[in-house]
Parts: C-alpha cells; structure tokens; sequence
C-alpha cells in the first residue's frame, strides 16, 4: 500500500479505485474476525478508525474526490459482504464508494486487474494471485497519461452504472 499512500500524498484533484474480485486475502485477521462474528459499531469510531483512514480523510480533506466502484458478483461471497458491512468507515473517512452487479457489467470494457488511477496520470495496478493473495509484485505503478485516461475513462463507464453504497442492497 505504500505506493498507493505516496501517489494519495501528490495527487491534487482525483483518486479512483476500482475493484473487481469476489475475494481478497482470505486469510486476512479482520475477515476472519468478521466470519466469527466481530461487527464494527458505527457509534464507537474509535473502535475502527485505522491509518488507513486518516490517509483518506487527510486526502479529501485537500480537496481531492475519492472514489471507490467494486464490480460484484451476485449472490455476493462472504468477503464482499464483509467488505459490504464495513463500508461505512470508507464513507465516514469522506470516500465515495459504489456497487455495479458483475451482470449489469457485461457490456463494458474494464482492465484486467484491479486499479486505481490518480489525477489522470498515474495508474497502480493491483495484481493478485488466483486465491486473492498480493502476487509478486503486488501493485505495478505505471506513468502513463494516455493509459491513466483510459482507465480513468473505464472506471467512469462503471460509476456511472454503479449504485451507491446506501442504495445498494447486496443480491
């Protein structure tokens, strides 16, 4: 992540994620925690605030947008319901997060790999192993205007259809 927070650190207008997996890092304690039961209490901020969340809220704080879309299938796994009930930390650091169902997906034309671009610039692909664990290397930066306007362009075509967080109500 690093590479992420350090491109987060310079960009000045937009930040754009865009994610398309069903399950990431299966073995992560916080998915795992969340299977045996654990809920975040949206009441006791202090119990879910993470430094990651401080890198989003200093973001947009300067007045960069944040925006996150996750292309999902339907019926949804267990981790994007994990990552569905956990959202509204995202929300409350100031990201913008919306859901397209992979099926409503279908006719647009989306890279391969998960991604975020960075004031039309920059784009960090993210790589991942058939199991959802970081590949080797896991995030390949890429400095390429005419790329970052393409997929920049792809993640606009998926917000534009995506629902946003409160009105997305997972098949």
């Amino acid at each position: 992540m690093t590479a992420v927070r350090e491109a987060l650190a310079r960009t000045q207008r937009a930040a754009m994620h865009l994610e398309m997996r069903d399950a990431y890092m299966l073995d992560d304690p916080e998915f795992i925690a969340w299977q045996q039961g654990k809920r975040y209490d949206p009441a006791d901020r202090k119990s879910w605030w993470r430094p990651w969340l401080d890198v989003v809220k200093a973001t947009v704080d300067r007045g960069v947008t944040m925006r996150r879309a996750r292309i999902v299938s339907e019926p949804i796994t267990d981790y994007i319901r994990h990552e569905y009930d956990v959202t509204f930390t995202n929300i409350a650091a100031g990201e913008q997060v919306r859901w397209l169902p992979r099926r409503q997906a279908k006719d647009l034309l989306v890279p391969g790999a998960d991604l975020w671009v960075f004031d039309d610039e920059l784009v960090i692909f993210n790589h991942f192993t058939g199991d959802g664990q970081w590949a080797d290397p896991g995030m390949e930066p890429v400095h390429d205007p005419s790329l970052a306007k393409q997929c920049a362009g792809a993640f606009e075509a998926v917000w534009e259809r995506a629902i946003p967080h409160s009105d997305y109500h997972p098949g």
